[in-house]
């Protein structure tokens, strides 16, 4: 992982809020961020591939993805030294250090550092990050960006719960705000655009009745 860099606002947010939770995020996370383990079974990643995951928190979805996909590499990007510090523990317990590197970084801006600058991914894909990130139509191009030729960018996170009871809608909508989490309503639209000026072709799908929206960009 690399060494400590100073990130503003946002980092010292997040830092904030999982200095303590990031200890048992895990535990408690695996019942209400649905559809992750879906989202790593769809990634197709070859071996020797290149895969980041922007926005990695505790490295949980990382490691899953590594054992599943054998010979691929795979690369972690957070905001928050907290929680890298947590996925680096956490990827050295695995005995993954040799296929799982980690950085820190801002997802708005991250294809200007010297460590991404030059490298493309084959597949990226971002896992309940986006309602996290306050430019996250900024994140979604930078990750576009990035894509090596043929690759694909694979999102699931949460949607607006349109055919769920809108009791649960306004209940789960405010707890989430505790932890400065807002769910992107018009991110089918912004990718639509993404993906017309990328040339890529969108697969979206509501999953759970609209507890969480799943999207694929890729080559057209």
């Amino acid at each position: 992982m690399t060494g400590a860099i100073t990130f503003g606002s946002h980092a010292q947010r997040m830092d904030g809020v999982y200095r303590t939770q990031r200890h048992f995020y895990d535990l408690t996370r695996k019942y209400y961020l649905l559809g992750r383990d879906r989202l790593i079974e769809g990634l197709d990643a070859a071996p020797g591939m290149e895969v980041l995951e922007v926005g990695c928190g505790t490295g949980r979805n990382l490691i899953r993805a590594a054992r599943r996909w054998q010979g691929a590499h795979f690369t972690g990007l957070d905001i928050s030294a907290a929680m890298l510090e947590t996925a680096s523990t956490s990827v050295l317990r695995e005995g993954l250090a040799g296929r799982i590197a980690l950085h820190q970084g801002d997802a708005a801006t991250f294809t200007a550092s010297p460590i991404f600058a030059d490298q493309r991914f084959n597949r990226i894909f971002l896992s309940y990050t986006l309602s996290m990130i306050p430019p996250w139509e900024l994140a979604l191009e930078e990750a576009a960006g990035a894509l090596a030729k043929g690759g694909s960018l694979h999102i699931v996170d949460f949607g607006q719960q349109e055919k769920l009871p809108g009791w649960f809608r306004a209940m789960l909508f405010a707890w989430l705000r505790h932890f400065h989490v807002s769910p992107r309503a018009s991110l089918r639209a912004v990718l639509e655009e993404l993906a017309d000026r990328h040339d890529l072709r969108l697969r979206f799908r509501p999953l759970y009745r609209g507890y969480a929206w799943e999207a694929v960009l890729s080559a057209a």
